[in-house]
């Protein structure tokens, strides 16, 4: 977990890539369905937009898209940055919170996503990693005990990356209320929203009101365009001044026409494009884990994300066992181990491709 100079991500969609035979990639989160309408529309006219609109935007995001975040979020527009992606929104809330708050050490999720936790590390900060249950769920009292002077920020992801758990709003209260105990930072990722299949399972932290809370999110998975890296952090206002001057610093600003357009499609997309993609990945979920319960797998059913993690008897979560995958069945996963040593029997599969159920059949038939 600690290679981030060579994510492993990358070296699998490359080794995918050069294998033979017919691959289905399930590796990284891209969703393979369409983007908003209106995100498109968007893009068009902006094209067509005088030489003036091409040239730098406010370094701290449009106003009009920062201010229709802070209309549906119920926050004030001085809290919102827009950043490049939520991983830009999530690094500012690390480095301030190590920074401005003393401590030396991050409370992250076991499992967890290797960006966080190599984050942290590169930092040259401690993971405090917390174990989750079999499901994913995660005990605040665990993360109570683990908490100290140390502790800069507490960062849980839930929806979440890998495990698919999602911890609603009492178990974030807890978080938010050991945060403000141990004068920390809780670090609330909420980039899988839209991905959500219990009516009632998910509450943003913004429920909440408190001074030690930022929450972070982006549109990369909610509008099928992670390539447009259009994310952002809602913060506290002591945190506002010194965040957007890193972003500046690190960025100068973001891209324009990707603001423009999610500002768009934000305006103009209906609540049934999510629910239509929703239903779509809950089919798909059935369907790969129907496939899994015939290979006798071991798995967690994900209540949020798309994401499946499963362990096949006798065959460890490693980058070596997925490699094989990818050259015996044709199947490219993420390796357990990436994500933490607790689970590395396991392996991770993104449901990011119309071929999920050939992909389960084929790991069925190789595992049965």
């Amino acid at each position: 977990m600690n290679e981030y100079e060579r994510p492993v991500f990358f070296h699998l969609m490359e080794y995918a890539s050069k294998a033979e035979g017919d691959v289905i990639d399930m590796v990284s989160g891209d969703p393979d369905w369409e983007p908003p309408t209106a995100l498109r529309e968007g893009l068009r006219e902006y094209a067509d937009a005088d030489v003036d609109e091409f040239q730098y935007p406010p370094s701290h995001g449009l106003e009009e898209l920062r201010a229709e975040i802070a209309d549906r979020r119920g926050v004030d527009i001085e809290r919102v940055l827009i950043t490049n992606g939520a991983g830009e929104a999530n690094y500012i809330a690390t480095v301030e919170a190590l920074r401005e708050l003393n401590g030396s050490e991050v409370i992250i999720a076991d499992p967890v996503y290797p960006y966080y936790y190599n984050r942290i590390q590169m930092l040259d900060a401690t993971p405090r990693l917390v174990s989750c249950a079999a499901d994913g769920s995660l005990d605040p009292e665990a993360v109570r005990e683990a908490a100290s002077e140390e502790t800069a920020a507490i960062c849980i992801c839930s929806p979440n990356n890998p495990t698919g758990a999602v911890y609603g709003g009492a178990v974030k209260r807890e978080l938010l209320e050991i945060a403000e105990a141990n004068d920390a930072l809780f670090i609330s990722d909420e980039v899988y929203e839209q991905f959500v299949y219990e009516d009632g399972a998910f509450e943003s932290a913004l429920s909440f009101d408190s001074d030690r809370l930022v929450v972070t999110n982006s549109f990369s998975k909610a509008m099928a365009i992670t390539g447009f890296r259009v994310g952002y952090a809602i913060l506290p206002e002591w945190l506002v001044g010194p965040s957007r001057t890193r972003h500046m610093l690190t960025n100068v600003a973001g891209s324009r026409p990707s603001q423009y357009a999610v500002l768009r499609a934000l305006r103009e997309t209906p609540e049934s494009y999510h629910e239509r993609n929703r239903a779509m990945l809950d089919e798909r979920i059935d369907r790969f884990c129907e496939a899994l319960d015939a290979a006798g797998a071991e798995y967690t059913r994900p209540r949020g994300s798309f994401y499946v993690m499963a362990r096949f008897e006798s065959y460890p979560g490693t980058l070596e066992n997925v490699e094989r995958l990818i050259d015996d069945v044709g199947v490219a996963g993420m390796p357990g181990d990436a994500f933490s040593s607790s689970r590395a029997d396991w392996l991770r599969f993104a449901l990011v491709t119309p071929r999920v159920e050939e992909a389960a059949e084929r790991l069925a038939a190789y595992f049965s």
